[in-house]
């Protein structure tokens, strides 16, 4: 009994020093993706004003053989904008194509690296672009608006 006791404290001794008490809960996800699709002419919202139906959107993957891309359409209070909030949980590059039903509407480019720095992980973006359309970034929102004919 006496050589399970020393076991058991020794087993204690050796399970506490690996624990790092320094790190605390650190954790900040990826950020997320929003898009809102407008006619270059009007400013008019495509899906709102009826030319885009959000059943007919597609996001695929270039770079993995249109791996088709995770992604929810919000339009509660008429917002109608697409939100991509499955990029930078990992180390990775993307190439998205976005099209609503027949019409290319434009390619996103991401290169994110997942890093753990002091205990915390984060998402570094290396490099984000919209390519193949005319688009501002809605610095309050964080929301690109894509500029369409």
């Amino acid at each position: 009994m006496r050589i399970f006791k020393l076991k058991l404290v020794l087993f204690l001794i050796i399970f506490q020093s690996c624990k790092d008490d320094n790190c605390g809960e650190c954790f900040t996800p990826p950020q997320s993706f929003s898009f809102e699709i407008v006619d270059k002419t009007s400013g008019e919202n495509l899906f709102t004003n009826g030319t885009f139906n959000s059943n007919e959107i597609t996001i695929t993957d270039n770079l993995y053989n249109d791996e088709p891309i995770d992604f929810s359409f919000i339009s509660q209070n008429d917002i109608n904008i697409i939100h991509i909030n499955s990029i930078g949980w990992e180390t990775e590059t993307v190439n998205l194509k976005i099209r609503i039903a027949d019409n290319h509407i434009f390619d996103f480019y991401v290169d994110a690296e997942r890093k753990i720095e002091d205990c915390c992980s984060y998402t570094d973006y290396n490099d984000i672009m919209v390519l193949n359309s005319e688009f501002e970034l809605n610095t309050e929102s964080g929301t690109y608006v894509i500029f369409t004919e």
